[in-house]
C-alpha cells in the first residue's frame, strides 16, 4: 500500500480548497471535518478495505488545509497588508535584470516585520543590475495573490508574492555577489557563450532547451510549438533531467556510487541554473530519489517519488499547486503511471512485438515512443485547453518526429557551452552542426503548425463538448476490452466532425453579429454577416496575447481569412496585436487613418500585413457586406490625439453598434453633428470608460441599449470611471465589462 500518495493527494487537495475556495478559518475548519470523519473510516477498515486509504487521504487534507491555513496566516498576511503602500525598502538582486517595454525590471528580496520576501522590481530606467546589487528606493507594491491585487499572478506560485514598482530616485549599492548567487551567474555566462557560439536563428531555441529562457524564441517559434503540442521541449522538466541523467548513468558506466556522487550534484545544479522552476523542480527531486535508490539497492517507485516530490513542494510553498507548470509536469508523469502499461499492453495485442530482428526492435521502440506520448497527454490535454486555449491535434506526429533528436540537441548545446568557454573557434563549429538538428525541429513543428486543423480552440463551447465526450469515452475504454478501442477512436473522430461542423456554421447563420474580445486594457471587436468578417482594432494590455486571441476567436470559428481590418487610431493598445494576428489569419484589406504613429506601430504592421489593400481613410467611407453596412469615420488629419481618432457604425436594418475608440467628447460632438448618427442597440464605450469620453450628449442623443466597455482588471487608470458609469445608468443603459464577463458577443 503507498501511504505516501494516499497522504501527498489528500495534503495536495487540501491546498487546492486554499487555493481555489476559501481560506482562513474555513480550512481549519475543514482539517477539523476531515480528523472526524477519518475516525469512522480508520474503525471500520477492516470490513471493508478501500476505507484504510480514504482515513490515510483525509489525515492528509487535514494537514494539508492546517499548513495552508499556517502559511497564509505567518507568511502571507504581512504581504497582504503591504498590497498599495508605498514604502522605502531596501532591495537585493538575486538574479539579472532585463528590459521591459517601460524600463527594466529585476527578481530578488527585502525584508518587513522580520520576514524575507521575494520581489519582483519594477523600474522606471533600463538599469543594469547583477545579483548580489541592492537598491534603496521607495515603491509602491502590488500583492499578487488573492485578496490584492484584481487578478491573481503567476508570480505567486513562483514564490514572488510581492511586485513593487519604482517611485522616486534609487540609490544603487554594488555588493559582492554571495555563493548563492553563482547559479545566476552561470546561467548568464552560458547565455552568452550560447549567443557567441549559435547562429542568430537557433541560439533562442539552444537557451530555452538547456536553461529554461524562452525570451529569445521567435514568435513564430512560439506559435507552432503550442499547435504542435511541443512546448514542452522548451520547459524545462523531466525530459531534460532524464537526458542529463542518461548521460551521466552512461559516463559513469552505470556505477551506482559514482552516477550519484557526480549526477546528484549535477542535477541540483541544473534545477538551480534552470531557476528551480515547479517543473524542473520536481523532475530533479524525482532524479535524485532515483540515485538513491541505486545508491541503497532499493526498488524505484515512481508513483511513491511522485508523492514525495509532490509533498516536498507544497510543504515548501503551498500556492505552487496553482502553477501550470507544476500541474502539467505532473500530470504528465501520473499519466505515464497510470495508462503507459494498459497502452503498451494494446500494442502488444496487436503488434508482433517479440523476437530480435530488426522489424521487431521497430515496432517496440514505436510502440513504446507512442504509448508514451499518448499516457503523458491524457491528463495534460485538458490543462492545456484551459490555460492555453488550445487542443493539438498532430502532437503524437510532432512528438515520434521531434524528440528522437531533441537528446542529440541538448547534449550538443552542452557541448557548445564546454568548448565555447576553452576554444570559441570550436564552440563556433559545434553550434554550426547543432544548428541543424535545431532547424530540423523549426521545420517539422513549423509545417505541422500549418496543416488544416492542426489544432482546435477552446474558444468553441462545442470544442469544450467535445473533450468532455472524448474523457467519457476514455473513462469507458478503461473499463473496456481492447477490441473495443477502435469504435471508441471512431466516436470520438466523429465528435470532433460534429463539433467543428456547429463551430463553423453558427456564426455564418447570424445576419448581424458583434463580438468585443476580452483583450485587458484595449479593444478588439469582431463584425459579422452571413459569413463576411471585419475586425475593428487589434490590441491590449500584451501585444502577443491581443493578437493571439483575435485569431483564436477566428479559427474556431473556421476563419482563417477576414475581410477587412479597421484601426481607429494607432496607440498600442488598439493597434498592437495586428502584427500576431497576421501570423495566423490573412487580412484582405487594411482601413488605415490619416492620423499620428503615436506608438511607432505603423512601419511594422504594414510589414507583417504586407499582403493586403492599403485603404487610407482620408474620407468618409461605406463597406457594405451580408446584409449590413459599415461606416467610417475618418479623423481630421489636422487634429492630434483623441481628437484623430476614427469612429465606426455597423448597420443593419434592425440594429446598429457604434465604436468610438479612444474618442473624446470634442469629437463625439463633431459626430452628431453631421446627423449620421441613429439610435444605438449596441455602444462600444470609448476609451475604456475615460471620463474624457462617452459623453452626455453622445449617449442622450443615441439612447443605447446595451453598452459595452472594453478594459481591463486592476488597471492602472481607474477605467471605467464611476462618471461614466453614473452617466450610463442614467441613460438606462445595460452595461457589460469585459474584465468582468470576458469577451461578449450581440446576435441578431
Amino acid at each position: 500500500m503507498r501511504w505516501l500518495m494516499w497522504f501527498t493527494l489528500g495534503f495536495a487537495s487540501g491546498c487546492g480548497v486554499g487555493v481555489y475556495l476559501f481560506r482562513g478559518m474555513g480550512l481549519l475548519i475543514l482539517a477539523v471535518v476531515c480528523l472526524i470523519l477519518m475516525i469512522p473510516a480508520v474503525r471500520f477498515q477492516r470490513k471493508w478495505k478501500p476505507l484504510l486509504p480514504l482515513a490515510v487521504m483525509l489525515f492528509g487534507m487535514a494537514s494539508g488545509s492546517a499548513a495552508f491555513a499556517g502559511y497564509d496566516a505567518f507568511h502571507v498576511t504581512s504581504a497582504r497588508l503591504l498590497d498599495g503602500e508605498t514604502l522605502e525598502i531596501r532591495f537585493t538582486a538575486t538574479d539579472y535584470s532585463w528590459e521591459t517595454d517601460y524600463g527594466s525590471a529585476v527578481d530578488g528580496t527585502f525584508e518587513t516585520e522580520g520576514k524575507i520576501y521575494k520581489l519582483r522590481l519594477y523600474l522606471d530606467d533600463p538599469l543594469a543590475l547583477c545579483p548580489g546589487d541592492q537598491l534603496v528606493l521607495p515603491v509602491e507594491f502590488r500583492f499578487t495573490d488573492e485578496g490584492g491585487a484584481s487578478e491573481p499572478t503567476f508570480h505567486r506560485t513562483n514564490g514572488i508574492l510581492l511586485l513593487a514598482f519604482q517611485e522616486d530616485d534609487a540609490v544603487l549599492l554594488r555588493n559582492a555577489a554571495e555563493v548563492f548567487d553563482f547559479p545566476a551567474k552561470l546561467r548568464q555566462k552560458l547565455k552568452a557563450i550560447i549567443d557567441a557560439c549559435f547562429p542568430e536563428d537557433t541560439a533562442g531555441f539552444s537557451k530555452a532547451l538547456l536553461l529554461g529562457d524562452k525570451t529569445g524564441l521567435a514568435y513564430e517559434t512560439t506559435l507552432a510549438f503550442k499547435l504542435t503540442g511541443m512546448s514542452h521541449i522548451v520547459a524545462v522538466s523531466g525530459l531534460h533531467v532524464s537526458i542529463l541523467f542518461a548521460l551521466v548513468y552512461g559516463v559513469s558506466g552505470k556505477r551506482r556510487y559514482l552516477t550519484a556522487i557526480v549526477g546528484i550534484p549535477l542535477v541540483l545544479l541544473f534545477a538551480a541554473v534552470a531557476g528551480f522552476t515547479p517543473s524542473v523542480t520536481r523532475a530533479a527531486i524525482m532524479q535524485i530519489i532515483m540515485m538513491l535508490s541505486l545508491v541503497f539497492r532499493r526498488e524505484y517507485d515512481p508513483p511513491t517519488a511522485l508523492s514525495a516530490a509532490v509533498l516536498g513542494m507544497l510543504i515548501w510553498n503551498p500556492l505552487v499547486i496553482a502553477s501550470a507548470g507544476f500541474q502539467m509536469s505532473v500530470g504528465s508523469v501520473a499519466g505515464i503511471y497510470l495508462f503507459y502499461g494498459r497502452i503498451r499492453r494494446w500494442f502488444a495485442g496487436k503488434l508482433n512485438l517479440k523476437g530480435k530482428r530488426m522489424k521487431a526492435k521497430l515496432a517496440r521502440g514505436l510502440a513504446s515512443s507512442v504509448s508514451v506520448s499518448i499516457s503523458a497527454t491524457i491528463l495534460t490535454t485538458p490543462l492545456v485547453a484551459y490555460y492555453y486555449g488550445v487542443v493539438s491535434l498532430v502532437s503524437l506526429i510532432a512528438n515520434l518526429l521531434v524528440l528522437p533528436v531533441i537528446s542529440a540537441v541538448f547534449y550538443g548545446t552542452m557541448l557548445v557551452c564546454v568548448t565555447g568557454t576553452i576554444l570559441p573557434t570550436l564552440g563556433e563549429g559545434v553550434g554550426w552542426a547543432v544548428s541543424w538538428l535545431i532547424r530540423y525541429v523549426f521545420g517539422v513543428t513549423g509545417l505541422l503548425s500549418k496543416l488544416p486543423l492542426a489544432a482546435v480552440y477552446t474558444e468553441s463551447v462545442y470544442i469544450v463538448l467535445w473533450l468532455v465526450l472524448c474523457y467519457a469515452i476514455i473513462a469507458g475504454m478503461i473499463l473496456a476490452k481492447p477490441e473495443r478501442v477502435w469504435p471508441s477512436i471512431c466516436c470520438g473522430a466523429l465528435g470532433l466532425c460534429v463539433a467543428l461542423t456547429l463551430s463553423f456554421l453558427e456564426p455564418m447563420m447570424d445576419d448581424y453579429r458583434v463580438t468585443v474580445l476580452d483583450v485587458g486594457q484595449g479593444q478588439c471587436v469582431i463584425l459579422q454577416s452571413r459569413g463576411s468578417t471585419f475586425l475593428v482594432d487589434c490590441g491590449g494590455d500584451y501585444d502577443q496575447d491581443a493578437g493571439s486571441h483575435a485569431a483564436e476567436k477566428l479559427l474556431s470559428m473556421g476563419i482563417s481569412r477576414i475581410d477587412g481590418l479597421i484601426l481607429t487610431h494607432y496607440d498600442r493598445d488598439h493597434a498592437g496585436g495586428v502584427q500576431y494576428l497576421a501570423q495566423q489569419v490573412e487580412i484582405d484589406r487594411l482601413y488605415l487613418p490619416q492620423t499620428e504613429d503615436s506608438d511607432g506601430l505603423l512601419e511594422t504592421m504594414l510589414s507583417a500585413v504586407e499582403g493586403a489593400e492599403q485603404i487610407w481613410l482620408d474620407t468618409d467611407l461605406e463597406i457594405r457586406f451580408g446584409s449590413c453596412s459599415i461606416h467610417i469615420f475618418a479623423p481630421d488629419p489636422e487634429k492630434s490625439g483623441n481628437e484623430s481618432c476614427a469612429a465606426v457604425l455597423f448597420r443593419s436594418e434592425k440594429y446598429d453598434t457604434l465604436i468610438t475608440g479612444d474618442m473624446n467628447a470634442a469629437r463625439e460632438r463633431e459626430l452628431l453633428e453631421t446627423g449620421a448618427l441613429p439610435d444605438l442597440e449596441l455602444l462600444i464605450v470609448g476609451h475604456h470608460g475615460s471620463a474624457t469620453s462617452t459623453s452626455a450628449e453622445l449617449v442622450y442623443r443615441t439612447a443605447p441599449d446595451i453598452a459595452v466597455i472594453s478594459v481591463g482588471a486592476g488597471n492602472s487608470y481607474g477605467h471605467p470611471t464611476e462618471e461614466v458609469l453614473n452617466r450610463l445608468a442614467l441613460y438606462g443603459c445595460v452595461v457589460y465589462r469585459t474584465d468582468q464577463m470576458g469577451d461578449f458577443v450581440f446576435r441578431g
